[in-house]
């Protein structure tokens, strides 16, 4: 049994309070719920506990987790050390080498930019396993939505990278006259002719130095 409250980092809690009252359908939900799921328990949070709420300065938004064995570890595309790197990562490192000119990783492990502040933020943040989009109208988009909103309201000068239009969808909480946004196609094999070529990481990077930030060592 876990209490998904108060999982989630505390900096996170203290400007989500009034999303409690959802916190207890969610703890509910999941721990009833009977079959495997990921990313596991204890990293259904781990975007924000890399990542505290006055660290960030970029929000990646993805759709739900990864539902293979062992891929899932609570950052959006990411993946752990020693796992297949997924396409629609493969095609994320693709476009970071050909706009910046980086050697292509070897590990699809995200903490690095994590802890340099960037949010790697699914909108359903568990899945059961070998079930796509199997926790979609669970509560969790509310709860992402929450986040979003928080990041803008509170926040100033983030960048919010909207690849697919899931992500999309997501940019009604944004305002525009306070944060970066930069939208592309979804960095999947179906779409990736149209994310290829974004330059989305160079353009972060001149914005956050625009604004007297350190740029993400990508």
């Amino acid at each position: 049994m876990i209490n998904l409250q108060t999982q989630l980092e505390a900096s996170w809690r203290k400007v989500l309070m009034t999303e409690f009252k959802n916190f207890c359908h969610l703890t509910n939900f999941i721990n009833a719920e009977t079959k495997t799921i990921y990313p596991p328990k204890k990293f259904i949070f781990n975007a924000f506990s890399l990542c505290h709420f006055s660290q960030v300065k970029v929000v990646i938004i993805g759709q739900d987790p990864y539902h293979g064995e062992g891929q899932a570890n609570g950052l959006s595309f990411a993946v752990n050390d020693g796992v297949k790197i997924p396409p629609s990562l493969r095609n994320i490192f693709k476009e970071l080498h050909a706009d910046l000119d980086i050697d292509i990783p070897i590990s699809g492990n995200l903490e690095r930019w994590a802890k340099q502040g960037v949010l790697l933020l699914n909108s359903i943040l568990t899945v059961q396993a070998n079930e796509a989009a199997s926790h979609r109208n669970k509560g969790w988009e509310q709860f992402t939505d929450a986040v979003i909103k928080q990041i803008s309201e509170q926040r100033e000068k983030i960048v919010f990278l909207l690849w697919g239009n899931y992500a999309h969808q997501k940019g009604k909480f944004i305002d525009l006259n306070k944060h970066y946004v930069l939208k592309s196609a979804h960095p999947s094999p179906l779409s990736a002719r149209n994310f290829l070529g974004n330059k989305h990481f160079s353009k972060t990077n001149q914005y956050l130095k625009d604004c007297g930030k350190i740029p993400i060592d990508w």
